[in-house]
């Protein structure tokens, strides 16, 4: 095959708007030839679906176009959790060789090639599908930042989670428990409380009768994903020295999304004797490396809502927006082996 025409399948959206932006498109394919120096070029089995993958979608909040483009998307593929075969690396790769399997953090990975950097990716976790892999990276990574960096749990301290049966909030119980914590809480829908409890919570809470912040319990950390509680409720649920990380919040505004009360939480917390923090996710093959290494002993393990082939991504997009996952969505993207004329 002339490299000049290769091609491959792949999602696209030339605009910013609902998933109804999304579709299946054959475009070029990436080349060995073009990889940096410290990229490899893989050929990808399945991908994950996740709130950033949504943000770049939308365009929102608008104050994230200034890194993901201003009026149309500046990468039209969408995708960054991956997991696949390494076809190709670049000269300076000394981690990885073609025929590796591999998952981390890819640049438009809902295509059947994708180009990821070497010190985003780690070795597939051995006891794991392509499908499993591929929903760990950034869900996983950024509940292993919040626990562990940022929230600096302490073995035997308490921990509530508000979340606990999304993407991140499924593996932020799961690592809260490996880590030592001594009771973890889950906050989620009554329906999905039985999964909570399965993934290692001591106790859910149903976010629709109770409330955590009604003062009958205190936690020493408090993981706020994706909700958007005040500030002063937060509070109510620490203990005098407790710490609320706040990973996400969905229900800000256009303009900045949830940063508005993040960054009072900021503004306060030196005043403070408890902590009000939050960050942004790293991409580490570090991390990479400990998540499989968990994965592999048993006290992690990812938590698959349904799984969708390349072409109904868009769908997957439809259930991840309506708040109907449990778990993480997977893409498969191809189940063939990579093609070693690149």
């Amino acid at each position: 095959m002339d490299q000049r025409t290769a091609r491959m399948r792949a999602i696209v959206h030339d605009s910013y708007g609902s998933a109804d932006v999304l579709r299946l498109a054959s475009i070029a394919r990436p080349q060995a030839a073009d990889l940096a120096a410290n990229e490899v070029l893989l050929h990808v089995h399945a991908a994950g679906l996740d709130r950033g993958t949504w943000h770049l979608m939308t365009g929102l909040p608008y104050l994230g176009r200034l890194a993901f483009g201003l009026r149309r998307p500046r990468n039209p593929v969408l995708g960054l959790d991956v997991a696949g075969t390494v076809v190709a690396v670049g000269s300076a790769v000394t981690r990885f060789a073609p025929g590796d399997e591999v998952f981390g953090f890819g640049k438009g990975t809902f295509a059947e090639y994708a180009v990821a950097r070497e010190d985003k990716l780690a070795r597939k976790p051995a006891n794991l599908t392509f499908e499993e892999a591929a929903v760990v990276p950034v869900s996983a990574g950024t509940a292993l930042q919040a626990v562990a960096e940022v929230g600096r749990l302490e073995p035997g301290q308490t921990v509530l989670v508000i979340g606990a049966s999304g993407g991140v909030g499924s593996y932020a119980v799961q690592l809260a428990r490996a880590l030592g914590a001594k009771e973890v809480t889950g906050v989620a829908s009554g329906s999905k409380a039985d999964l909570v409890r399965s993934l290692g919570a001591d106790r859910v809470l149903d976010h629709t009768r109770n409330d955590f912040a009604d003062g009958t319990r205190r936690y020493d950390l408090v993981l706020d994903i994706g909700g958007n509680p005040s500030l002063s409720r937060l509070r109510r649920a620490l203990t005098p020295r407790g710490t609320a990380v706040m990973v996400g919040g969905e229900q800000g505004g256009n303009f900045s999304g949830g940063m508005n009360r993040q960054l009072r939480g900021l503004a306060w917390s030196p005043f403070l004797r408890q902590r009000l923090t939050n960050f942004i996710a790293r991409q580490r093959a570090g991390d990479l490396e400990r998540l499989a290494e968990l994965i592999e002993a048993g006290p992690v393990r990812p938590m698959i809502d349904r799984t969708y082939p390349l072409d109904q991504v868009p769908e997957a997009m439809r259930r991840l927006v309506a708040g109907q996952a449990v778990g993480k969505i997977a893409i498969t993207v191809s189940a063939q082996g990579p093609d070693q004329r690149m």
